[in-house]
C-alpha cells in the first residue's frame, strides 16, 4: 500500500512539472498569409482571412500589425518565448492591400524599473491618516454642507 501511494505521489509531482505551452496574440502561419494577394485583396478580405489586427500604426490607420508569440513555462519558472511572428499589412487610401510582410526585427527586452516618483507632502502612517481628522469638524455646520471655517 505504501509503495502504491509513493508511486501515485511521484506521478502527480512529475505531472505538475510538465511544461505549459501558450499562444498569445494572433500567431499567423505562411498558409494564412498565402491566401491574400497584394493589389487585389481588400481590408474586409484581410479581416476575414486573418481576423482583427493586434494593433494599428499610431499615426497611420492604413498599417495593421498582427503580433503573435508562443511561450513555454515550466513549473514556477518564468515563461520563455519559443517563437514570435510579426506581420505588417499596409493598405492604400482606397483600402486595397499594398503589402503583407513578416517583420523580422529582433524584439528588445525592456527591463522593469521599481522606483517610485517622489511627491510633495507628508509621510503619514495609517494610524495618523485615520485619526488625523478627529476634532477638525465644524460643530455648527450641518452634515453635507460645504461650510469651511479656518
Amino acid at each position: 500500500m505504501k509503495k502504491l501511494a509513493l508511486i501515485l505521489f511521484a506521478s502527480v509531482a512529475l505531472a505538475a512539472c510538465a511544461p505549459t505551452n501558450a499562444t498569445n496574440g494572433t500567431f499567423l502561419t505562411t498558409d494564412d498569409v498565402a491566401t491574400l494577394r497584394p493589389g487585389e485583396s481588400s481590408r474586409s478580405d484581410v479581416l476575414q482571412s486573418l481576423g482583427t489586427p493586434t494593433t494599428t500604426a499610431v499615426f497611420d490607420d492604413n498599417t495593421w500589425y498582427y503580433i503573435g508569440q508562443k511561450t513555454t513555462k515550466k513549473a514556477f519558472l518564468d515563461a520563455k518565448v519559443t517563437d514570435r511572428k510579426v506581420y505588417e499589412a499596409k493598405f492604400d487610401e482606397e483600402g486595397t492591400l499594398i503589402s503583407l510582410n513578416e517583420v523580422n526585427n529582433e524584439a528588445i527586452d525592456v527591463p522593469l524599473v521599481r522606483r517610485t516618483t517622489p511627491t510633495s507632502g507628508h509621510d503619514l502612517t495609517a494610524a495618523q491618516q485615520l485619526l488625523g481628522n478627529l476634532g477638525r469638524f465644524n460643530k455648527g455646520s450641518k452634515p453635507g454642507s460645504a461650510a469651511m471655517d479656518n
